[in-house]
């Protein structure tokens, strides 16, 4: 189908992806990436008034469908087509566009990559929602195992983490879609490189101060900050290359312009550091191998809108605000502990209380000069009540006694559940514990299962399945909540202290 889009002489400064495309409607779409986004968006804004809309006006309030004002022309606009449709579909439009994802994680054989994904190979939609999610899966996949020599402590990998999520990103929502070559991310042991056709719209040092964001596909870019991936501060460069460099030192971080062909190209190298064999031993036996103050760190990053990027924790200030981000965790982490001892202190308050009932049941013996040897308390309380009917006296004293049978019994069932629970849980992960080595799918199976019987901190699952936390997080929880099998418990609080993994309920 051909399609006549007319651009203005300055195109190439003005927004592309805002184009509405004639004769293109709903039916160009992939429906399973349309349901998998709008899932993304209601996890993250449940109350929001969009989730009740047809799916026409959704797309419209999101930029993914245009209206004409004067005319009743309508249909997909550019952003709509690639965020949502398919690769054969895309390509009427664009025949340049292509997206592609390669690793190499060990010698090279000739083209043989250990690892590759393209948007024309069929198996998937081909388009940029679905690769987005594709890749940073892959990107993050493993990171603990091939970067353990590296120059990452557990909250250094985290931030790390956070600079691979943000060049992606960028790379998808700045590229030239009419521009050669496509999107090409790679993944090698000792380099990340994010590469896209099209040239930066301002100026690199200009880009390289922040707060300035000049976007060559606004709506792209608006999906993706709508369901919590990242934030218009034009900062995003800026933090980068801060962080990156933080921990790998001057020259980790290249930022290529190739002119001639019009591309750019990020690229952040990964600087290995020996390990002796000790440390590497006490590492994999320490299962709890991060301070709370870094559990919490780690705990605010995530896939969709538990990223560095959202508005509480943006790298948008100035590179020393992530040391005051930390210490705002330590603030947190020590606010909690207050928290835990108010917990305590009312428990405590209720211990008073009931030791002042019992004051009070004895204070009948110094009234009525009482022995204590064949009187009991209810009979102490009995006789203190002279002026009142026996049988009332006795009446009340059933009720207290009764009040105090069933709170004792309530503490037992608690306890045995509580018992038979554990016993459960440590059955469920039981094989885990014995083979140091399964397969992906049956670890996943168990700790989907694991999550099924109640929410589970990160802590308690690597305390369960013996295995490190940070190896965990990023070779299986990162990919359950891809997935949607698992969610956080407090997703709109990602450094909620008592964040924890639950399931998700078909």
């Amino acid at each position: 189908m051909n399609v006549n889009i007319h651009h203005p002489p300055d195109y190439s400064s003005v927004p592309q992806d805002n184009v509405i495309l004639e004769y293109y409607g709903i039916n160009e779409l992939n429906f399973d990436s349309i349901k998998k986004y709008r899932g993304e968006f209601s996890s993250i804004n449940p109350n929001h008034p969009w989730n009740g809309l047809e799916i026409k006006e959704f797309l419209y309030k999101i930029g993914a469908w245009g209206k004409v004002r004067n005319t009743n022309q309508e249909g997909l606009t550019l952003a709509g087509l690639l965020m949502f449709s398919e690769e054969r579909i895309i390509t009427e439009v664009l025949p340049q566009f292509f997206l592609e994802y390669r690793e190499i994680l060990g010698e090279k054989i000739a083209d043989n990559w250990s690892k590759r994904f393209t948007s024309q190979d069929g198996t998937w939609s081909g388009n940029v929602f679905d690769f987005y999610f594709k890749a940073h899966v892959e990107l993050k996949a493993n990171f603990n195992n091939l970067y353990q020599n590296a120059y990452f402590t557990p909250a250094e990998e985290t931030s790390a983490l956070f600079c691979l999520q943000e060049p992606l990103i960028n790379a998808l929502v700045h590229a030239d879609y009419y521009g050669e070559g496509g999107v090409v991310i790679e993944k090698k042991p000792d380099l990340f490189q994010f590469s896209n056709p099209g040239l930066l719209r301002i100026p690199l040092e200009q880009a390289l101060e922040g707060n300035v964001s000049n976007l060559r596909n606004p709506n792209l870019f608006k999906m993706f900050i709508l369901i919590g991936l990242c934030k218009r501060t034009g900062s995003s460069l800026k933090s980068t290359k801060g962080l990156w460099e933080r921990y790998g030192g001057d020259g980790s971080f290249d930022f290529i312009k190739e002119s001639g062909l019009e591309r750019t190209i990020l690229r952040l190298h990964v600087k290995q550091k020996g390990i002796s064999e000790e440390e590497t031993r006490e590492k994999e036996n320490n299962l709890f191998l991060f301070s709370s103050e870094e559990e919490l760190i780690m705990l605010n990053f995530d896939d969709k809108g538990n990223s560095y990027n959202n508005e509480h924790n943006s790298f948008s200030s100035e590179l020393d605000s992530y040391n005051n981000m930390v210490n705002s965790f330590s603030s947190d982490n020590s606010s909690y502990s207050k928290e835990s001892d108010s917990y305590n202190n009312e428990h405590n308050s209720f211990n008073s209380g009931f030791n002042s009932y019992n004051k009070k049941l004895n204070s009948c013996n110094s009234e009525n000069e009482l022995d204590d040897s064949t009187m009991s308390p209810f009979d102490d309380m009995a006789n203190s009540y002279n002026s009142e009917d026996e049988s009332d006296v006795h009446e009340k004293v059933d009720i207290v006694a009764s009040h105090s049978t069933k709170d004792l019994l309530e503490e037992e069932i608690n306890e045995s559940s509580s018992e038979e629970m554990d016993k459960k849980l440590w059955e469920i992960s039981e094989l885990a514990r014995r083979k140091k080595r399964l397969s992906p799918s049956v670890m996943e199976d168990i700790i989907v299962n694991l999550c099924s019987q109640k929410p589970l901190m990160l802590r308690e699952l690597a305390h369960l399945l013996a295995r490190t936390p940070d190896g965990l997080r990023n070779n299986y929880l990162a990919k359950l909540l891809d997935k949607r099998k698992i969610r956080l418990k407090y997703p709109n609080q990602p450094n909620h202290p008592k964040q924890a993994y639950i399931i998700i309920k078909k």
